[in-house]
């Protein structure tokens, strides 16, 4: 395993973050409905760390380093991690285990039905993406793993659908989105690696220069 005290202090960050917010919770440090800022913290972690794991390719592309690559699988699964944990807080929190509420709420409430929809796009590249699953799929492995775009818009629609008034954080992570997906488009990425490769090529002179 590579850069494994790196994994290990991700690992340790990202599960650090919803204990903070249970202990903000227990010490009455949410506010008036600590349930719903947990719910709503949980979804928008989720929401950073599927932007961050799509992050990971054009940095990789800009710094010429591998090393993002080797943490993408990793905050996606984080991701979904977080997405769970967000599902399971609204069924405790709001919805008081009361399991048959939630069938309603998914016919009643189409932002519930999108967040349902955005869960199981997650759970999916979950699911997938072991080492025995890219054996297995071989080429449709990576055709596969392209839902991750449009479950990216899928969450994007169930957050705007939630916070409606209140959109100035939503258009942050929508900007942040929409960068990330033209970065995929061809000619972009062909730019990028021209741009790299320009970026490294003067560092390296530069350097050169200094130690001359």
């Amino acid at each position: 395993m590579r850069y494994p005290w790196w994994r290990l202090l991700l690992f340790c960050s990202v599960a650090g973050v919803p204990c903070y917010w249970l202990y903000l919770a227990a010490a009455a440090a949410l506010g008036p409905d600590p349930g719903k800022v947990l719910v709503d913290n949980l979804g928008q972690g989720a929401l950073v760390l599927l932007l961050a794991s799509l992050a990971m390719t054009p940095l990789r592309i800009l710094t010429g380093w591998s090393g993002w690559i080797a943490f993408r699988r990793q905050i996606g699964l984080w991701a979904f991690g977080y997405a769970a944990l967000h599902l399971a807080a609204y069924l405790y929190f709001l919805l008081g285990l009361e399991f048959s509420e939630f069938a309603a709420e998914l016919v009643e409430r189409p932002y519930i039905a999108l967040g349902a929809i955005a869960l199981a796009g997650l759970s999916t590249l979950a699911m997938t993406s072991t080492r025995w699953s890219m054996r297995k799929l071989g080429k449709r492995w990576k055709k596969l793993h392209r839902i991750v775009y449009p479950t990216l818009l899928v969450v994007l629609l169930h957050m705007l659908w939630v916070v409606r008034s209140d959109a100035g954080q939503w258009s942050l992570y929508a900007t942040v989105a929409a960068v990330l997906l033209a970065s995929r488009v061809p000619s972009v990425e062909r730019r990028l690696v021209r741009t790299s490769a320009v970026w490294r090529g003067e560092q390296a002179a530069n350097k050169g220069r200094n130690n001359g």
